[in-house]
């Protein structure tokens, strides 16, 4: 199903404008997040961070569903309920809606710290540090000493 693998700053920009569009509630984190504010990697999904809440639940859900996603009713449901983590890949990109990140407790504070790169709603770089510190997969730990030095040319600028 999926046109392209992996994480485009193209993607990015379809998925930001749909979910603007909707008025959803959510912050871009992981790797994709920090694409967005200028690490030079690349990612598989695009990781959103969305607020908890039915009614946000149903933004998303018009959001992707717009661009072109399947949703069957069990996705939908999970969306709604802001199930821990949720994986679609029934459309033209790869989306992880991550409502329980790793290292994350409260979305409120999270936003607080978060920036806006342009249209995108971005998680700050030392949020998303955390929450692959915390998650500790194999793949997170080799991109954080990279993450952590970007984070340091970020603070210079």
């Amino acid at each position: 199903m999926n046109q392209s693998r992996g994480f485009s700053f193209k993607q990015g920009q379809l998925l930001c404008k749909a979910l603007n569009k909707e008025k959803a509630d959510y912050l871009f984190i992981g790797k994709s997040g920090a694409i967005i504010l200028g690490y030079p990697g690349t990612t598989q999904d695009v990781d959103i961070y969305p607020r908890k809440d039915p009614v946000n639940g149903r933004r998303i859900i018009r959001a992707l569903l717009k661009l072109g996603f399947k949703l069957d009713k069990k996705i939908k449901e999970s969306i709604i309920q802001g199930k821990d983590f949720v994986q679609i890949k029934s459309g033209p990109f790869d989306v992880d809606l991550v409502f329980a990140p790793e290292g994350f407790n409260n979305y409120d504070e999270v936003k607080k710290r978060s920036m806006r790169i342009r249209e995108f709603p971005v998680a700050h770089i030392e949020d998303i540090i955390i929450s692959k510190e915390a998650a500790k997969r194999e793949r997170d730990l080799r991109d954080l000493p990279f993450l952590k030095e970007f984070a340091k040319t970020l603070k210079g600028r």
